[in-house]
């Protein structure tokens, strides 16, 4: 589904990411995780052509992502708030964002219905622009908007921040029928190695821009990565 090869990003000659082979296969719940500044936003915003590789590529379904927008159709994300339109209620920027995905009104709010639980009743019908909502309604807008239009690949930066525990558990299950129940490859970029360890099949650790670990998730594997980060 993605393959990355020979990909390095440097800034005024400093090199911040280096991945010589990556493969994220089609269904895969794939968690990346690293210190500030191991270069996880770095690899996806690649991954989303917000930035040009200094070497190397990425293919999302044998597309070079820097060539070409033909990904984008199959393609979601939620980075951080700034994906949002502020200005937008929350049910303006879910039909606009169906618009987009060649979704009807009737097809997004089928979609909604499924996460009225998620919302607990504090985003839609609100008449609240974006922008007024807590920081964690913001967020579950954003991961909710990144589901609309039955995209093949999503990409959730730090999902789990800034969410109530409810949410939190909601959010996993969620992340984890995506991959097993409809064959969405999902990307989680996440500093909680509880959570990221729940949700993901795979665990990529980065360090200074580099892969040092690339993990099948198991029994051991929290204790490991805990291991990792205090030595």
């Amino acid at each position: 589904m993605i393959t990355v090869n020979n990909l390095s990003k440097s800034y005024n000659g400093v090199q911040v990411l280096h991945l010589e082979n990556l493969d994220i296969p089609k269904g895969q719940s794939f968690g990346l995780v690293g210190n500030n500044g191991a270069g996880k936003t770095t690899f996806f915003s690649l991954l989303l052509d917000l930035i040009q590789p200094t070497t190397g590529y990425i293919k999302s379904k044998d597309i070079l992502v820097n060539e070409s927008e033909a990904w984008k159709p199959f393609t979601s994300s939620f980075i951080d708030e700034s994906f949002l339109i502020g200005y937008l209620t929350a049910e303006e920027y879910f039909y606009f964002i169906g618009e987009l995905r060649g979704q009807n009104k009737s097809d997004v709010d089928a979609l909604l219905a499924q996460f009225e639980d998620f919302f607990h009743d504090e985003i839609l019908g609100k008449k609240k622009y974006l922008r007024d909502l807590s920081k964690g309604n913001q967020k579950k807008a954003g991961i909710v908007a990144a589901l609309i239009g039955n995209p093949e690949v999503i990409i959730l930066d730090e999902p789990f921040a800034n969410l109530d525990p409810t949410t939190q558990i909601r959010l996993k299950q969620i992340i984890k029928d995506l991959a097993k129940k409809q064959g969405v490859t999902v990307l989680v970029s996440s500093h909680d190695l509880m959570h990221v360890t729940d949700v993901c099949e795979r665990i990529v650790v980065l360090e200074k821009g580099e892969i040092v670990k690339d993990l099948a998730t198991s029994e051991a594997t929290l204790k490991e990565l805990e291991a990792h980060f205090t030595n």
